[in-house]
């Protein structure tokens, strides 16, 4: 299919073309009518499957169809897109941007950690759609700058980290602001229980999309566990980047401050990085991905929150240095790379400690994921497991954790780290 037969206007087909994309991808081709169609819609798709351009093409395409109903002579704002993370807000910014360049439409971006001046400023000057995360939306309403009175499409995009991050209050109060007719969008990575009880709150009859199983990992995608003591995380994952010439890698923590910690070691270690994480300031953030994006820095080290938004074209290797805590985690952790056709892989570090959440991702992802040691960091037999401290982002472990640690074999390169029984 080409996206000429999606019943897309001349101006947004220019700018899609100009961008060298001639055919859409599976959700696009499923969603894109859906939207058209006026009517509500839920949408499970991984990361890079091309969903941002699913839902601002046809939300682009409505605003030039349908006229105003406001008499004002400013804009009023029709589409909301909210978003969970600063990174997020601006990828999709980007894409109205992009593709709405012909149309005549006005769009803005807001959202927290920055000035809200010029945002305010923005919103002053009319808009057609808005991109926001909650906080600063919330903010600014509450302020007299923004009216959703006006609002034809409302879009929650990665729904399901919103619900992680604990915008659901923040979700409740935008919601009473919108007017009770409007067109509902809801996307998501996984199709969790709570997304499904939001959507009953929220969406009316609405069309199904799933694109590949939910909670699944990409084919395109290689996966490997490398067993490894917690003390030698740091330097295996120095000796993987220099051994393998790696030049680009994303690599996961559990805490903004391993990742702090984390860049201080690997910069001593000649590797070139930076973190991103929720203490940084917007502008930092904004640096450290720009100069992952170009190669000026071979390592970017990041938490979850931070991570949602990334957009690399071909980031070819990503490294869980820490097991998420959140099952659901990993498949946005190793859903960053593999994208848009290309190939990647997705190492993990797994430590003793970790093999409870090493079991939730296998049983959630229905896959054993092959492991391999690397010769020089062998486990330790005598090292035992230690709990996990719990952080903002914690769903409970299961109970039974492992009192011992596995049985080396540093004879093999490759084994099974199993769950040790006490004896």
């Amino acid at each position: 299919m080409l996206f000429k037969e999606l019943a897309l206007s001349a101006p947004i087909l220019r700018a899609v073309e100009e961008e060298g994309y001639t055919n859409p991808t599976p959700i696009q081709i499923q969603s894109i009518p859906a939207v058209l169609k006026g009517g509500d819609l839920l949408a499970a798709a991984q990361t890079g499957t091309g969903k941002t351009a699913g839902f601002t093409l046809p939300i682009l395409q409505r605003l030039m169809d349908s006229k105003p109903t406001t008499t004002s002579a400013r804009r009023q704002i029709r589409a909301l897109i909210l978003t969970p993370t600063r990174e997020l807000a601006a990828q999709v910014q980007q894409s109205v941007l992009t593709y709405g360049k012909y149309t005549g439409l006005k769009s803005a971006v807001i959202f927290g950690g920055v000035g809200a001046n010029p945002q305010i400023n923005a919103i002053k000057n009319g808009l057609d759609i808005l991109v926001a995360t909650p906080g600063r939306l919330i903010d600014l309403m509450g302020q007299g700058h923004i009216s959703l009175k006006e609002i034809e499409i409302l879009v929650l995009d990665e729904a399901d980290r919103m619900l992680d991050m604990g915008f659901l209050p923040d979700i409740k109060r935008i919601l009473a602001s919108l007017p009770k007719t409007r067109q509902n969008l809801l996307f998501s990575a996984t199709f969790s229980s709570e997304i499904k009880a939001l959507a009953n709150t929220l969406l009316k009859s609405p069309a199904l999309i799933e694109v590949a199983r939910s909670n699944s990992t990409h084919e395109a995608i290689t996966q490997k566990i490398h067993p490894v003591d917690k003390n030698k995380k740091q330097a295996l994952l120095a000796h993987l980047i220099k051994a393998n010439d790696w030049q680009q890698v994303l690599v996961f923590t559990r805490t903004k401050h391993g990742a702090n910690k984390l860049v201080t070691q690997l910069e001593k270690d000649d590797i070139t990085c930076m973190a991103i994480h929720g203490n940084k300031s917007q502008s930092a953030r904004t640096k450290a991905l720009a100069d992952f994006k170009s190669g000026k820095i071979t390592a970017l080290v990041a938490t979850d929150i931070a991570a949602r938004g990334i957009d690399i074209d071909q980031l070819p290797h990503v490294v869980n240095y820490d097991l998420p805590n959140i099952p659901e985690d990993y498949v946005h952790r190793v859903g960053r790379t593999g994208r848009a056709g290309s190939n990647g892989v997705a190492i993990s570090l797994v430590c003793i400690d970790e093999l409870a959440l090493l079991k939730d991702i296998e049983k959630l992802t229905k896959q054993t994921i092959p492991q391999e040691i690397i010769k020089g960091f062998e486990v330790d037999p005598n090292i035992g497991a230690q709990p996990i401290k719990a952080t903002r982002q914690t769903r409970p472990q299961s109970k039974s954790k492992p009192k011992h640690p596995p049985k080396p074999q540093a004879t093999q390169s490759k084994g099974r780290l199993k769950r040790a029984t006490s004896r």
